[in-house]
């Protein structure tokens, strides 16, 4: 049941205002919302008793400057009751994932984890990489910490159990062996070069193998090997040898493969400078299959004990759930979260805290690696700091920028143009703000016209959903670039000045990178309004971090512009025309050959066509005839 009240007519915030809520709530589980004057979700938490969890809040001191700054924002208040304590908990995780309230802790770089795949949708199992829903019929194996990680195994797999990865189209179209099957990774069912019985027991030994019976398979082709080298098949027993060998690579390559843990994720954490680091790895079949740091969002007034809770609580909203769960250190309500990841995955789940033996020893590993990343993070924010300071400098800026916004344009001779803008903050690219825009207006070749059409769309819809930089006071100044870097010369820079003067930005430092003669990187020039052109000592820090703003600005738009340019290419006029459905499709390029020929077709012409009738025609006509004028 939800239970949703207004605040207060008066924009009342405060203490009072959680007292009010807090009079009519239920001594039942549930999750609450603390919301401020404009509707912004501050805090998302949960409770064992609702009543009792926001009574807290109308207690006057007691609460860090956290939460002091939390109940003072809030003006109104949302509840969700649920029935149990442990189905709040799973409930707030997803709740904190979808809104990232200010106040609490945000996982961050929540990238999917990809998977292995024996696909068994088709009669032919197929070896293949995964990621996102598990829509396919077959076994999963993993997570993997990286595609990396999976690619370099799926590699030696198909050298030891000769899998077949291509697709199914290419699966049934093919009449000879591929290249795979040459070099020794595929064992060609496609040709028939082996029956369906002896690859199926390939298939199962791949499966035994990524399930950790990685020893029994591996001693089955070696008494294989040793019986081929017996009848003197030294052929078969090579082949047989060089599998076992890719085998060792797989276990060879992954470091710790522990003998006390077959499934289990071991999670550590470290805090320095106000920051937090956190390191997961994943133990599969045995196997260690990597790990992955984290740097989620989280006041530097927070245990790190709290932090770690809630970071695992979201890490699992969206992922399988092991049976086992590791921690370097302890966690509030630890007996709680194991029931909440109990209840959502199915099975038991366990999380433990081991303090001595070769758990113990997994856990100071992840927690030396979270340390280690920690330190890399802050030398490189150090770094990246002083090199803001020095963009300052070069560009007579107030202070170092907290936003960058770099535009480049992409097409071919006009068609399938795009802009794109990337983003750069004092931790690197914000790859979330990327932007692209498919250019609209008719400026086929207009680089001018391109830059023009970017910039005032980008800048007018900043004005109305963002304020107006203007005004201090209404503008969310985090999305405000403080810095625009177009890449092209004055002509570019001229352009980018107008439309900030048309829109009456005054208060944006723009400027221009003009790639040096004969695009030789280290000889750009600079343009800024009001000054002549510079350029910069070719080992300037500062250049070299330009240019790589620069080239993420270009990649991003090269990559835009060729998938619209490969989804263009299957597009086709036709399939605009309402009315026009495959068959009447076929029928009128089967009469005109293409569909430019349907385009130039009189409306007579079109209605003689197979189930075409004439009022069809005269719209196919109109179709071609309206879009050329």
């Amino acid at each position: 049941m939800t239970v949703k009240e207004a605040a207060p007519e008066a924009p009342a915030t405060g203490p009072e205002v959680v007292r009010r809520f807090a009079k009519t709530l239920p001594n039942r589980p549930g999750v609450y919302r603390m919301l401020d004057a404009d509707g912004t979700v501050l805090y998302v938490g949960k409770a064992r008793s609702l009543k009792a969890r926001v009574h807290s809040y109308t207690r006057f001191g007691g609460h860090t400057n956290r939460i002091a700054a939390m109940i003072a924002r809030t003006a109104a208040m949302e509840f969700i009751t649920t029935a149990t304590e442990a189905e709040a908990l799973l409930l707030e995780a997803n709740l904190i994932k979808r809104l990232k309230p200010h106040y609490n802790v945000i996982l961050r770089d929540d990238k999917s984890f990809p998977y292995i795949l024996i696909a068994r949708d088709h009669p032919v199992a197929q070896l293949v990489k995964h990621r996102g829903a598990r829509a396919r019929a077959g076994d999963y194996f993993g997570p993997f910490a990286s595609a990396g990680a999976v690619n370099r195994t799926i590699n030696t797999l198909q050298k030891a159990f000769l899998l077949r990865s291509c697709s199914d189209s290419v699966y049934e179209n093919r009449t000879r062996p591929c290249l795979l099957y040459q070099i020794k990774r595929c064992a060609a069912p496609c040709t028939g070069e082996i029956s369906p019985e002896d690859y199926e027991a390939l298939v199962e030994s791949a499966r035994a193998f990524l399930s950790g019976r990685s020893r029994a398979v591996k001693a089955e082709m070696a008494a294989a090997m040793e019986a081929a080298a017996q009848r003197l098949d030294f052929e078969h027993a090579a082949l047989y040898r060089d599998r076992i060998t890719a085998l060792s690579q797989v276990t060879a390559t992954q470091g710790i493969n522990p003998h006390s843990v077959e499934e289990a994720d071991v999670f550590a954490i470290h805090e320095e400078g106000g920051q937090f680091s956190i390191q997961v790895f994943f133990f599969r079949a045995g196997q260690n299959w990597g790990n992955r740091g984290f740097f989620p969002r989280a006041d530097k007034s927070l245990e790190t004990g709290d932090v770690l809770a809630s970071f695992i609580a979201q890490f699992y909203d969206d992922k399988p759930v092991p049976r086992l769960v590791l921690l370097e250190r302890d966690v509030p309500e630890r007996a709680l979260m194991a029931e909440a990841l109990s209840t959502r995955s199915g099975h038991k789940v366990s999380i433990a805290v081991p303090r001595r033996g070769e758990k113990r020893e997994l856990a100071l590993q992840a927690l030396d690696n979270a340390h280690e990343a920690l330190g890399r993070k802050l030398a490189e924010a150090s770094s990246h700091s002083r090199l803001m300071e020095g963009i300052a400098r070069v560009f007579a800026l107030e202070r170092p920028p907290r936003r960058i916004e770099v535009y480049d344009n992409s097409h071919i001779q006009g068609s399938n143009a795009v802009g794109a803008m990337i983003v750069a903050g004092p931790e690197g690219f914000m790859k979330g703000q990327y932007r692209k825009f498919n250019i609209k207006a008719d400026v086929t070749g207009d680089d001018y016209g391109m830059m023009r059409e970017v910039l005032t769309r980008r800048f007018s819809r900043l004005i109305r959903e963002h304020g107006d930089k203007r005004n201090d006071e209404e503008a969310d100044q985090a999305m405000w670039p403080d810095l625009v870097l177009i890449d092209g010369g004055a002509g570019q820079l001229k352009v980018a000045a107008e439309v900030l003067a048309e829109l009456g930005i005054e208060d944006v430092a723009i400027a221009g990178i003009a790639k040096g003669p004969e695009r030789d990187a280290g000889r750009e020039h600079f343009y800024v309004p009001g000054k002549s052109s510079f350029m910069l000592d070719s080992r300037d820090p500062v250049l070299y971090h330009v240019q790589r703003l620069r080239d993420e600005a270009h990649r991003f738009a090269i990559g835009t512009h060729r998938a619209r340019r490969a989804k263009g290419i299957g597009a086709n006029p036709l399939d605009e025309i309402e009315g026009v459905g495959a068959s009447r499709k076929r029928a009128l390029l089967k009469a005109f050959g293409s569909a430019r020929g349907v385009a130039r077709a009189s409306a007579a012409d079109l209605s003689a066509v197979a189930g075409i009738s004439s009022s069809l025609a005269q719209r196919i006509y109109r179709h071609f005839h309206e879009t050329r004028e």
